[in-house]
């Protein structure tokens, strides 16, 4: 394997696990709050039980806007200057969700920590791309998302172990603690992989050249839509898991216990498929991941219609782990696939690739969690929808030129 820059890259054995702890801060922001979301919305005076959704979806808002930014001023200033900028900008937020004495005063904090931890989410794509491509890509961002994905099957637990102890506001206290963590080490540890010879220029007129570049290469705007349509229900999902098992379930206590179990999954399949990914490609691997989740969705969703919307919890969770084998695979492949054809404007694709996805599914994910009526029915209706619509989105983009099937490059030269 080539690397693409000058200065000495970390081993993979440090690299991956600082990759996934830096991708890993939005997942510790998002679900270690899930436990805590009733103690919120009771103390902060929200009137309508669904309204504390927002907490979740404001995240999501924030990324979606921060994404834009800091994808292009990496590119500029480099990868490790904006992802500290990003950290800064997110510990931020957390300050004021610890200090939160109204529910406005808490949304504006969750988005500010999402627009920070867009920074590492989108920006460390782009320096994987800088010295990785094509199946070793995916195989190195597959391990790292199934670290990344092992932080939902504690991040619940771990947020409702300090609730207990010291109150939801702790939470918070906690995030701005693992994301000064990965300052410190990304700071000591990590080469820089954009070298100035390479940064372009900071300027509307290049950005938007560069994101309608991307939006032309049919594979690339492809599987980035196919991403989009499959993180919303998702997204529906994390918003509303919470009420799910605790209210309709009445599951109590194991709330965490259940939703890690889930995250498990996701993460397990991730780890396998970087060893599946060097053998049979990307797309063989997400062709039949989607086929088999779509399936399984209808499957679902005509199910849960005919059980009066609330299906066995046993049946459910069946469901679920069924489904989230199949999202495991196709996670991380579908970013890989996007950013193949990207690597001479890397920083920008990743933007794109990432931000893109997140616009779709935040309003779209936010509507379906928001008619949670008690039943699953939304719920499953949208996995179902929303997979038809990957999979006619992913059979567009294989229709590409380049790469074709099974010709992944395997490592990027110099």
């Amino acid at each position: 394997m080539n690397q693409a820059v000058a200065t000495p890259a970390l081993r993979t054995g440090e690299f991956v696990p600082l990759i996934a702890l830096l991708i890993s801060i939005v997942a510790f922001a998002i679900d270690g709050m899930l436990p805590a979301l009733p103690a919120i919305g009771q103390e902060l005076g929200v009137a309508h039980r669904n309204d504390v959704q927002f907490v979740v979806t404001a995240v999501f808002l924030g990324l979606s806007v921060g994404q834009f930014a800091f994808g292009p001023l990496s590119d500029r200033i480099g990868r490790k200057p904006a992802i500290h900028a990003g950290l800064i900008l997110f510990m931020a937020g957390c300050l004021m969700s610890v200090f939160a004495r109204t529910f406005e005063v808490m949304i504006v904090g969750r988005v500010l920590q999402g627009i920070g931890v867009s920074a590492p989410r989108v920006v460390t794509m782009a320096l994987v791309r800088d010295q990785y491509e094509g199946r070793q890509m995916a195989r190195l961002m597959s391990f790292a998302m199934s670290l990344f994905i092992l932080v939902p099957t504690i991040a619940p637990a771990l947020g409702q172990g300090i609730q207990w102890l010291a109150g939801w506001r702790a939470i918070f206290a906690s995030f701005f603690g693992i994301a000064a963590v990965a300052f410190v080490w990304l700071a000591i540890r990590q080469p820089e992989t954009l070298p100035a010879r390479r940064r372009l220029p900071l300027s509307l007129r290049a950005i938007g050249g560069s994101v309608v570049e991307v939006l032309k290469i049919r594979t690339a705007f492809g599987y980035t839509l196919a991403a989009g349509m499959l993180f919303t229900p998702f997204l529906a999902y994390i918003s509303s898991a919470q009420q799910i098992f605790q209210d309709v379930y009445e599951t109590g206590a194991m709330f965490p216990f259940y939703f890690g179990s889930l995250a498990l999954v996701i993460a397990g399949t991730s780890f396998v498929n970087g060893r599946l990914v060097l053998k049979y490609g990307m797309r063989r691997l997400s062709g039949m991941a989607i086929v088999a989740f779509t399936i399984a969705s209808v499957v679902a969703w005509a199910l849960t219609f005919a059980l009066g919307g609330v299906p066995p919890f046993r049946l459910f969770m069946t469901y679920l782990l069924f489904v989230f084998v199949w999202t495991g695979l196709l996670f991380g492949n579908l970013s890989a696939l996007a950013m193949e054809p990207l690597g001479h404007i890397a920083g920008i694709g990743a933007t794109v690739v990432s931000s893109l996805p997140t616009l779709i599914s935040v309003p779209l994910g936010a509507f379906v969690a928001y008619r949670f009526d008690g039943t699953l029915n939304s719920l499953t209706a949208a996995y179902a929808l929303f997979g038809a619509a990957a999979f006619g989105a992913m059979r567009w983009a294989g229709g590409g030129s380049s790469p074709q099937p099974g010709r992944e490059s395997r490592s990027r030269t110099a």
